[in-house]
């Protein structure tokens, strides 16, 4: 399994990148980046970090692990500009980066900026024209497309990423969602407890199924609050706060990897924003990947 950090963008840049360089440090596998210009609340002025930047920067500043976005807001950015940037930032970093990509779903965003929110169905129409858009670009010499969302004319992208750019699917839409992360995913990524994960998997599996792909050819991640405690009441309460939570003693925490393992997970990512302050955030982060993450290398 592989396990990433995922910094909060409301952390100023200086703690973003001191994080992961202590993740790349410490021998974590990769760093994600949400994709948001505002925090979702009626107080929408707290500080927020463009995603794009901030990976341009990591691709430089870390230079192992990989890095990438968790997820694109794809009604943020013409597809086009989107694929074009992805093929930079994948040759700053020496290939390292992962392109996420959902629907976009954070409303305030939208009403703020201008940007169409659209209604759901028409959101997860323009992703997927977005993937077909972004594929086309990443992998072939001209891509044309005459869709409902977008239109490409014999439209070049050069230079080619040294590598491919993986493309992740962000999402648990069970009819859609799924079934476009069946089509064009090579990974695909949803916040839950293994108990989901396994439901949604098999729904996956089926749409890989249907569409005659295999579905091992696509890795699923999965995030969840971590918090390392021998507290069983705050562990309780954490439960009951509505984000799956990976808690308990360090025992439990790799009872839960395991059945996240045993699910068909591939990687493990872990928020950083409820773990405090830099040095209480380091100790957590280095007593998971020391005492639970190297038991399932």
């Amino acid at each position: 399994m592989r396990f990433s950090i995922w910094p909060s963008p409301a952390s100023p840049w200086s703690e973003t990148l001191a994080t992961v360089q202590h993740a790349e440090a410490t021998g974590w596998d990769g760093a994600w980046y949400a994709d948001h210009f505002m925090p979702n609340a009626a107080d929408n002025s707290g500080p927020t970090s463009e995603c794009w930047t901030t990976l341009a920067a990591l691709a430089v500043a870390v230079p192992r692990i990989r890095i990438g976005s968790l997820v694109t807001g794809n009604t943020y950015r013409h597809p086009a500009v989107l694929a074009k940037m992805a093929a930079n930032v994948q040759e700053i970093s020496g290939g390292r980066l992962v392109l996420g990509l959902g629907a976009g779903w954070q409303e305030n965003e939208h009403t703020a900026y201008g940007i169409e929110f659209s209604t759901v169905g028409g959101r997860l129409g323009r992703l997927e024209e977005a993937c077909r858009v972004v594929k086309g670009l990443l992998g072939e010499e001209r891509t044309n497309l005459a869709g409902r969302y977008y239109t490409l004319t014999d439209a070049p992208l050069a230079p080619k990423p040294p590598v491919p750019v993986p493309l992740l699917i962000g999402g648990g839409g069970e009819k859609r969602t799924l079934r476009i992360a069946a089509r064009y995913a090579d990974e695909w990524n949803v916040w839950g407890t293994p108990e989901l994960l396994r439901q949604k998997q098999a729904i996956l599996d089926q749409h890989c199924h249907d569409l005659g792909r295999d579905p091992k050819t696509i890795q699923r991640s999965a995030q969840a609050m971590l918090t390392i405690t021998d507290d069983e009441e705050w562990v309780k309460r954490l439960a009951g706060a509505g984000r799956p939570v990976i808690a308990g003693n360090v025992s439990r925490v790799r009872e839960i990897i395991a059945d996240y393992r045993d699910a068909g997970v591939d990687e493990i990512i872990i928020p950083d924003f409820n773990l405090g302050p830099r040095e209480r955030r380091f100790a957590t982060m280095d007593q998971f990947v020391n005492e639970v993450a190297l038991a399932f290398r």
